[in-house]
């Protein structure tokens, strides 16, 4: 192999383990399927956030205020397996991402953002909130905590 096609081959591996860093360090999934595969397999509640990420203000308050908290992204990674389900007016997003996306949405009859869908490991939706959870983090954490046990 020539020194050129050696610095391609190592550039790639970079981009590949970069994309895969990223997608484990925000600890948002954006594929239904294998979040539902993780989530069947460690045994935990797969949360949906429906979201607008680049338009919606409630969904940025949502965000900022519990769902970037480093509580709720501690408690997330021991009991969730988390998955943005994103519907941007300016940010761009494959066909096949937009597709998924506008699946669930009908499945879970989302009528507006934020609405916020929690499924066991099963898939059967255990919770829905629509709208902005305004009771805070706290409340938003013990929410989930009382679902996951029963």
């Amino acid at each position: 192999m020539n020194k050129h096609g050696l610095i391609l081959l190592a550039a790639t591996a970079c981009i590949s383990l970069t994309a895969a860093y990223a997608d484990a360090e925000s600890g948002w999934l954006n594929d239904y399927k294998r979040a539902q595969q993780e989530a069947k397999a460690s045994n935990k509640f797969l949360l949906l956030d429906f979201t607008g990420s680049d338009w919606c203000g409630w969904c940025k308050k949502l965000d900022k205020e519990v769902l970037s908290q480093s509580q709720f992204k501690d408690y997330a990674r021991e009991n969730l397996v988390l998955l943005e389900v994103d519907f941007p007016r300016t940010k761009p997003q494959n066909s096949e991402l937009r597709k998924q996306n506008q699946e669930l949405a009908q499945e879970y009859r989302v009528e507006g953002f934020p609405t916020i869908v929690v499924l066991n490991g099963d898939g059967q939706k255990v919770w829905q909130y629509d709208g902005y959870f305004s009771d805070g983090l706290a409340a938003f954490i013990a929410q989930l905590e009382k679902l996951r046990k029963g």
